[in-house]
C-alpha cells in the first residue's frame, strides 16, 4: 500500500490540473542508479499497461509498474512547503540506506546499482 498525505495530493492535483489534460495520471517508480543504488520516478503518464498496480488515493489516480511494487510497498508521499519553495519528502520503511538527497535508495535485499553521478 502506499499513502499520500492530502498536503501531497492537493498539491498533485493542483499540478495536473495545470497540464489541462484530463487523461493525465501519477506514475510511481523506481529504477537503477542513484548515488545509493535505486532512485525513484515521480511524474505523469497517461500510458498504462496491463501489468501496472492502480490505486486511488484521496480521488487520485496512481499508477506503479509491477517490477517496483515490492520496493514502494508501505511508501508515504507528503509536501511540505518552506521559505525557499516546497518539495515532496519520501518515507519507504523498505529502504535501508538513503542518499543525503532524498531520492536515492537501497534495500535490505537488493543494492540496485548505484551512480553517484546521477546525484
Amino acid at each position: 500500500m502506499i499513502t499520500i498525505t492530502e498536503e501531497a495530493s492537493d498539491k498533485i492535483k493542483e499540478l495536473l490540473e495545470a497540464e489541462e489534460s484530463p487523461n493525465l495520471f501519477l506514475r510511481l517508480g523506481v529504477k537503477s542508479g542513484g548515488c545509493s543504488g535505486f532512485t525513484y520516478g515521480m511524474g505523469f503518464d497517461e500510458d498504462q499497461s496491463e501489468s501496472d498496480r492502480v490505486y486511488t488515493i484521496h480521488g487520485l489516480k496512481v499508477v506503479v509498474d509491477e517490477d517496483s511494487t515490492k520496493y514502494l510497498n508501505g511508501l508515504e508521499i507528503d509536501y511540505k512547503e518552506a521559505a525557499m519553495g516546497g518539495g515532496f519528502t519520501m518515507h519507504n520503511p523498505n529502504a535501508i540506506a538513503t542518499c543525503g538527497c532524498g531520492t536515492s535508495f537501497r534495500t535490505a535485499d537488493d543494492a540496485g546499482k548505484p551512480n553517484p553521478e546521477q546525484c
